[in-house]
């Protein structure tokens, strides 16, 4: 498990580069659409899907919190090198990320 930390900071530090590139991008283009001066129906449907990404962005923070908190979990939790207890606890805990997003959402939307 130790030797996992160094791969997963670099995929952490990758994915957070790229929601910094998409979130920057976005901004521009927006910037860009409501500086010009006539807007027709098909920017307004471009600005639309531009937001729909804050809550991209929360159902990704929500399954790391998950995802942390089954790391946590799992380095208080005594169990064996060739046992599949890790990758289950792991697994418990990202599909309660998904869940408590899509409960979110759903209440969000009623």
């Amino acid at each position: 498990m130790k030797s996992l930390a160094p791969f997963i900071v670099m995929i952490a530090i990758l994915i957070s580069l790229s929601v910094i590139i998409v979130v920057i991008t976005n901004y521009n283009l927006k910037k860009k659409i409501l500086n010009k001066e006539n807007i027709d129906d098909k920017m307004y449907i471009i600005l639309n899907n531009l937001t729909g990404f804050n809550t991209e962005m929360l159902k990704w923070g929500i399954i790391l919190l998950f995802g942390g908190i089954g790391l946590i979990v799992l380095e208080f939790l005594p169990h064996d090198e060739n046992t599949p207890l890790p990758y289950g606890v792991m697994a418990v805990f990202v599909a309660l990320g998904f869940l408590t997003y899509y409960f979110m959402m759903k209440n969000q939307k009623k």
